[in-house]
């Protein structure tokens, strides 16, 4: 893959969004930091109308992988202070959105498949995110029972919410 001065050049794609994700969520403060912490918050993702027959056979997945553009984040950090620690740490050892290429995931609960448009829960995107792709979570794929995690041993996301420290400021 060629580099240029802006990143890699690739060829014959290039990433754009495919739709967007529609949440009560306007700003990062308040906002859930992770899906399994945004519990029946309901949501909408809207495809763009090329992408409507992609979602054929979708419907019989309990959950879907939502990758998008963390189009608020704000300015890339290498070491951040994660929303449940209190000590710095390296960006790739994080959840935080302030990553290089702001780049989300998110597991969701997929409820419904209407034409262009999937009625969502459990979320923990910012209302208006653009859509880059969706994936069919597999518990057979996705999920490790016996993994390391890290210093986030023994914490939960579950009463945590986001504050401004990583949402870019207008």
């Amino acid at each position: 893959m060629p580099k240029t001065e802006a990143g890699f050049r690739f060829t014959n794609s290039t990433i754009a969004p495919i739709g967007v994700i529609h949440t009560p969520f306007k700003h990062a403060k308040g906002t859930p930091i992770q899906a399994v912490a945004g519990k029946n918050f309901r949501a909408v993702v809207e495809l763009l109308p090329e992408f409507t027959s992609g979602l054929r056979d979708l419907s019989g997945f309990e959950r879907i992988w939502l990758i998008y553009f963390l189009d608020r984040a704000s300015a890339v950090q290498m070491v951040v202070r994660p929303y449940m620690d209190t000590a710095e740490r390296g960006v790739f050892a994080t959840r935080s959105p302030a990553r290089p290429n702001h780049i989300g995931l998110s597991a969701v609960r997929l409820l419904s498949v209407e034409e262009n448009r999937l009625q969502i829960a459990d979320v923990d995107i910012l209302d208006g995110t653009p859509l880059l792709d969706i994936r069919p979570y597999v518990p057979a794929f996705d999920s490790f029972e016996q993994s390391r995690t890290g210093w986030l041993t023994g914490k939960t996301a579950m009463e945590v919410v986001a504050d401004e420290r990583f949402e870019r400021e207008p």
